[in-house]
């Protein structure tokens, strides 16, 4: 374990900028996972991560120091900070003090869709694009398309959101959607109010790609043109729409349902 006490170290400053700028973690494509949960899931499921970061009171917490001595008894990276300048790194209010630098996957968007996957079309706030990322991984999903209008998804919101699903998804960001959905060999579908066709009258037991758009304005006109089937969700109260984290749950999980018969 490496202590750093000062906040002008050259690591710190880095560890900082990564924190508190988006830009920076796109640019770097490095980002922070804070917590217990999120650190815990990167092991068991990609291994070690580039740094762990811990701050000095963290050491009193069991599972935070369960994690360290592994990764120094398997002789990986871990900073110590104290727990002011530790503070400065962290995106939770009242987290554990433990948090991994990870590499975000870089991938090359595949030439078609094949499998079941999620579009996103300009989806801006971060929970929602997290809690869909949680309820794709939980129906099997695994693909994630991201048009250039959606939330990073390696943000600390989205992260905390996803609660590790990223680490079974494959996700692309910043991709053009519509060429995808045109060449498509599988099944599209869009959500739409406007739609006539209801989600519970469609085949989903096949491969199918699901399109959910922008929270106030929708999928957009382009990407709903392009999609073989427009889709509604029947609901019975006096609302207008259902919010797009929940539209997309209930969609995944009625092609589950539709599955499991």
């Amino acid at each position: 374990m490496k202590i750093i006490t000062s906040r002008d170290n050259a690591q710190y400053k880095d560890l900082k900028h990564l924190a508190t700028s988006s830009q920076a973690r796109r640019k770097a494509g490095r980002t922070l996972l804070d917590g217990v949960h999120l650190c815990e899931t990167w092991l068991q499921l990609r291994g070690h991560p580039e740094q762990c970061i811990v701050s000095e009171g963290a050491m009193q917490n069991g599972e935070v120091a369960a994690i360290v001595a592994r990764l120094e008894g398997e002789h990986a990276h871990v900073l110590c900070f104290p727990d002011a300048l530790y503070a400065a790194l962290s995106q939770v209010e009242h987290g554990v003090g433990i948090m991994f630098l990870v590499e975000t996957p870089q991938r090359a968007t595949p030439a078609a869709l094949s499998v079941n996957a999620v579009l996103l079309d300009n989806v801006q706030d971060p929970g929602n694009v997290g809690s869909i990322l949680r309820s794709a991984a939980a129906a099997g999903i695994g693909e994630v398309y991201c048009s250039p209008g959606t939330a990073f998804c390696w943000s600390p919101k989205v992260l905390r959101a996803a609660m590790g699903a990223h680490f079974v998804l494959d996700i692309f960001e910043n991709v053009d959607l519509a060429p995808l959905l045109a060449d498509a060999p599988i099944a599209t579908l869009a959500t739409s109010g406007y739609a006539r066709q209801r989600l519970y009258d469609v085949d989903l037991k096949r491969p199918v790609a699901w399109v959910f758009g922008h929270e106030g304005q929708g999928v957009s006109d382009e990407l709903l043109g392009l999609a073989r089937h427009q889709v509604v969700i029947p609901h019975l109260g006096e609302v207008e729409s259902l919010n797009v984290a929940a539209c997309a749950a209930v969609c995944f999980f009625e092609q589950v349902r539709q599955n499991l018969d």
